[in-house]
C-alpha cells in the first residue's frame, strides 16, 4: 500500500516537473518574444531617427519616418509568428501539418480574399516607390486630404472639414501628391475687356513684388511672380493667368493673400473686377461709339 502511494506520488511529481518546465519554457519563449521585439523596434526607432537628423532634406526625412513605422510592424508579425510556433511545439503540437494545412488555406483564401491581398501589394509598392508619406497632401480617386497613417492595407486621410478616409490601397489606381518637392500656387485673375491688359499685368506684377518681399511670405515663396498672359476670353471677363512657386502645402495660403492684396490694388487703380452682367446697345456702329440703349428707361415705361 505504502509502496503504491509513493509511486503514485513520484508519477505526479515527474509530470508536475514536466508541466513546470514546459510552462517555464512557454514564458520564456514569451517574454524573450517581448523583450526581442521592444529592442529591435527601438533601435528601428533610433537608426530612423540618425538617419533623419543626417538629412536636410524634410520629403526624405518624411520617407525615413514612414518605412521606420512599417519595419516595426512588420518586425512585431515575424517575432510574433515564430514565437507562436514555438510554443506549439512545446506544447507538443507538430509544427509541420500546420504549415501544410496554413499553405493549403492561405492559397484557399487568397481566392477568396483578392482585394486584402492586392491592398497588402499595392501598399508595398507605394512605399517601396515612395508614392505617399505621412503628412503629404495628395488625392486618391475622389478622396483628397492630409496623410496621417501610410500601411500596407490602406492610407488614412483626413480632409479640410476633418473627415477621416480610410483608402483601401487596392483601390488607388492613380496618386495626386500635392506636396512633393514645390508647389504652384496659380491663379487665373479675371478683369473688364475695357481696361488695357498690359496695365493690368503691370499692377499684377507690383503686387507679386509686394508679397515677395513680405517677411512673413517671404520664405514661402521660391520665386517671383510667372506671368502666362491672357489665358482666356470669357463671358465678361478676360482671364489671366499668373503663378508663384511656392513651398510644400504653402500654395493655398500664398494665392489667397495675393487674391487679398491684388484685389486693394485693383481697387485703388480703378480696375474693374467683372462680374455676370449683360449691357443692351442699339445701333452700335463699327467704332463702337453709339450710346448704350435706355433700357432701364423702357422697363419703367
Amino acid at each position: 500500500m505504502n509502496e503504491n502511494l509513493l509511486n503514485m506520488i513520484t508519477t505526479w511529481w515527474a509530470e508536475l516537473g514536466s508541466a513546470a518546465t514546459t510552462a517555464m519554457r512557454i514564458a520564456v519563449i514569451l517574454v524573450a518574444a517581448w523583450v526581442l521585439i521592444g529592442v529591435l523596434q527601438r533601435a528601428i526607432r533610433s537608426m530612423r531617427v540618425r538617419i533623419a537628423n543626417r538629412l536636410d532634406d524634410r520629403e526624405a526625412s518624411k520617407r525615413a519616418e514612414t518605412l521606420g513605422r512599417v519595419f516595426r510592424y512588420l518586425v512585431a508579425v515575424v517575432v510574433s509568428l515564430i514565437a507562436g510556433m514555438l510554443v506549439l511545439g512545446e506544447l507538443g503540437v507538430s509544427v509541420a501539418p500546420i504549415l501544410g494545412a496554413a499553405g493549403v488555406v492561405g492559397l484557399a483564401v487568397g481566392f477568396g480574399a483578392q482585394s486584402l491581398v492586392k491592398d497588402y501589394f499595392t501598399g508595398f509598392f507605394i512605399l517601396l516607390e515612395n508614392q505617399i508619406r505621412q503628412g503629404d497632401v495628395v488625392q486618391l480617386s475622389e478622396h483628397t486630404g492630409l496623410v496621417e497613417e501610410v500601411t500596407l492595407r490602406y492610407v488614412q486621410l483626413r480632409d479640410y472639414d476633418g473627415n477621416v478616409h480610410y483608402v483601401p490601397n487596392g483601390y488607388i489606381t492613380t496618386v495626386v501628391n500635392m506636396s512633393r518637392g514645390f508647389s504652384q500656387a496659380v491663379m487665373d485673375i479675371g478683369v473688364a475687356y475695357r481696361e488695357d491688359v498690359e496695365a493690368v499685368m503691370d499692377v499684377m506684377h507690383r503686387v507679386g513684388r509686394e508679397l515677395r518681399n513680405d517677411e512673413t511670405f517671404a520664405p514661402r515663396i521660391l520665386d517671383e511672380l510667372e506671368m502666362a498672359g491672357v489665358n482666356e476670353w470669357g463671358d465678361s471677363a478676360v482671364v489671366i493667368r499668373c503663378r508663384f512657386r511656392t513651398q510644400p502645402l504653402e500654395q493655398w495660403g500664398v494665392r489667397r493673400e495675393y487674391l487679398k492684396r491684388l484685389k486693394a490694388a485693383f481697387d485703388a487703380e480703378g480696375i474693374e473686377i467683372p462680374f455676370p452682367h449683360m449691357t443692351v446697345y442699339a445701333g452700335q456702329d463699327r467704332t463702337g461709339k453709339a450710346p448704350a440703349f435706355p433700357f432701364e428707361q423702357v422697363v419703367q415705361h
